[in-house]
C-alpha cells in the first residue's frame, strides 16, 4: 500500500462533493478551458481513470482501447468526440455517479498493486505509482475549471505535492518537447505548502530559482494559469524560460492560457471579477 491512490481518491471525492450539491444545470455549465463543460471534464476523467485501470491489469486491453484512440483520431475525430462515443453518450448525474463509483473501485486496484511495476501508456511506460498520480494530476486540473466556472477558491491540501513532483520531474521534457535544448542546470525550486512546510527541488542557487505558493506553482506546470497571474518569484533566464512554457502533462505542446483568461469567477453570465483578483486567480468574494 501506497499513498498516492489515497492522495488520488481524496483529490476525485473532493471534486464530486464540489459538484453533487447543484442541479442539473450545472453539467451544461461552460468553463474557461477550450468551452469544456462540466460533462466534458467529468467525461474526460472517467474515460482515462478507465485507461489507467487497464494498463494496470491487462497490457493487451490497454493496448486495444490506444488502437481505438488512434483509429477515432486518425479518421478525423476530435478526442472529446471519442470519448463521447467510447461512453455511449453517458451524460450529467448518471455521469457523475458512474464516475465516482469507477474511482473508487479503481483506487483499491492501485492500493495493492507494486507501486514500482510499468506499465503502458500513451507515451513511455511508467511505474503505477506515477500512474495513478498522474491521473491525480488530471483530476486536480481539470477539476479546476470547475471550481473556477462556480466560483469557489479551492482549499488545497499538501496532497499537491504529487503534481509539484510532477513539474519539477518534466522540466526537461518540457523542451525536449518543443524540439528545443534542455538548459542546465534546472532552476532550485523552493515551494511553501498549503500546510506551511517548505518543499525545495535542486541545487540551490538564488540566480536561477522559481519560489512562492506551491498552488501556484502547480497551477502554472498544469497550465490552468498563466505565470503573469500568480505571486510566483522566478528569477534567472532559464527559470523564466521554463515557466513561460511549463507542461507537466503529456501530449504534443499546449500553449500556456493567455494572461488574464482563467480565474476564479462567481458563476452566471457576468461574473464581477475585480482586476487585482484575476491577476492572482481569486473570487471577487474570496478576500
Amino acid at each position: 500500500m501506497f499513498q498516492q491512490p489515497i492522495d488520488f481518491r481524496e483529490e476525485s471525492t473532493a471534486l464530486y462533493d464540489l459538484i453533487v450539491p447543484h442541479d442539473d444545470a450545472v453539467f451544461e455549465l461552460q468553463t474557461q478551458f477550450k468551452n469544456w463543460t462540466v460533462n466534458d471534464v467529468l467525461t474526460h476523467l472517467h474515460v482515462w481513470n478507465i485507461a489507467a485501470d487497464l494498463s494496470l491489469k491487462d497490457a493487451d486491453a490497454f493496448a486495444a482501447f490506444f488502437e481505438q484512440v488512434a483509429a477515432a483520431v486518425g479518421d478525423g475525430k476530435s478526442l472529446r468526440v471519442f470519448e463521447q462515443s467510447y461512453l455511449n453518450g453517458l451524460r450529467g448525474r448518471a455521469l457523475l455517479e458512474t464516475w465516482r463509483d469507477y474511482f473508487g473501485e479503481m483506487t483499491e486496484r492501485f492500493l495493492t498493486a507494486d507501486p514500482k511495476k510499468r506499465v503502458k501508456w500513451a507515451g513511455p511506460d511508467m511505474s503505477v505509482r506515477s500512474s495513478i498520480a498522474a491521473r491525480l494530476m488530471e483530476t486536480w486540473a481539470h477539476g479546476q475549471e470547475v471550481y473556477d466556472a462556480l466560483g469557489v477558491e479551492r482549499v488545497n491540501g499538501d496532497r499537491i505535492k504529487n503534481i509539484a513532483v510532477l513539474g519539477v520531474n518534466t522540466f526537461g521534457w518540457t523542451f525536449a518537447n518543443r524540439g528545443l535544448d534542455v538548459p542546465s542546470p534546472a532552476p532550485h525550486v523552493r515551494l511553501t505548502a498549503p500546510s506551511g512546510e517548505l518543499w525545495t527541488w535542486n541545487d540551490p542557487s538564488e540566480d536561477n530559482l522559481v519560489e512562492g505558493a506551491a498552488t501556484e506553482f502547480c497551477q502554472v506546470v498544469t497550465q490552468v494559469r498563466n505565470i503573469a497571474d500568480t505571486e510566483l518569484r522566478v528569477v534567472g533566464e532559464t527559470a523564466q524560460r521554463w515557466m513561460s512554457i511549463a507542461q507537466c502533462f503529456a501530449g504534443p505542446p499546449e500553449t500556456p492560457p493567455v494572461p488574464g483568461t482563467r480565474y476564479c469567477q462567481k458563476a452566471g453570465p457576468s461574473p464581477r471579477v475585480r482586476k487585482s483578483a484575476s491577476r492572482r486567480g481569486r473570487c471577487d468574494n474570496d478576500r
